[in-house]
């Protein structure tokens, strides 16, 4: 999935749960922000690895326990790493979401483009259309909002 769309997933998800938007969406944003700095410096060679790998799941599901914000952020990061699980194996490439469990498994045949290039690689695959249709739900949910809005104050 591209960036803007774990953002979205996780607005989504916060709003229907009552959860803190802000909260889901940086835990939205945490593995990117995370792996794609290293990945670019060369401290990793992949793209999917510190703050992509499910052995964080324990420490998420602490802050979940939580609640509130805590668990909010921990709802954006599962998010994250659920939507490019889906990707990847709706893109035909289920053993690359071995990412999941790295550094113990890393994936036998990794894409190793950087976030530019692979919005080229990206664009009409299999699920760049279910990317599609999770904005027109957002855009929905936003137009639905917009004409609530609306009628309340009239």
């Amino acid at each position: 999935m591209l960036f803007a769309t774990h953002l979205v997933i996780a607005w989504l998800l916060a709003r229907a749960r009552g959860l803190s938007v802000v909260a889901a969406v940086l835990g939205a944003a945490l593995p990117d922000l995370v792996d794609k700095p290293l990945a670019s410096a060369g401290v990793v060679d992949l793209f999917h690895t510190v703050g992509h790998t499910a052995l964080l799941a324990p420490l998420f599901l602490l802050l979940a326990l939580r609640g509130g914000r805590w668990l909010a952020l921990a709802v954006g990061w599962v998010s994250h790493l659920a939507a490019d699980a889906l990707h990847i194996v709706v893109n035909g490439r289920p053993t690359d979401a071995f990412f999941l469990g790295w550094p113990l498994v890393e994936p036998p045949t990794p894409l190793a483009i950087p976030p530019g290039e692979f919005v080229w690689y990206y664009l009409w695959s299999r699920s760049f259309f279910i990317e599609v249709g999770i904005w027109l739900v957002a855009a929905w949910v936003v137009s639905r909002a917009l004409r609530t809005r609306a009628s309340d104050h009239r």
